[in-house]
């Protein structure tokens, strides 16, 4: 399949947002079970640290771009794209 074909180009959107979703689940899950994981050893004690938050930000950031990239394509980072808006510059 050439790779500007259009139906390649869905099956690719389609695979990409399904993986999304699939890590989405798993950061639910797993977090879920760290803030249980917390809550149960220190939770009780006022003035602890919210220890979770940090996995949950850094798996978070990565989350974020995961869904713009599923969700939005590479439009900002397409060097196809970037290489037409030049040429009709030039033009």
């Amino acid at each position: 399949m050439e790779t500007n074909d259009p139906k390649n180009q869905m099956w690719e959107t389609a695979k990409a947002r399904v993986a999304f979703r699939r890590s989405l689940l798993a950061y639910v899950v797993v977090n879920t079970m760290l803030v249980a994981i917390w809550y149960v050893t220190s939770g009780f004690h006022t003035g602890r640290n919210f220890w979770p938050i940090w996995p949950m930000l850094g798996w978070g950031i990565g989350l974020v771009f995961q869904y713009a990239s599923a969700y939005h394509g590479n439009k900002y980072f397409s060097v196809e794209k970037e290489y037409e808006k030049m040429k009709q510059e030039n033009h």
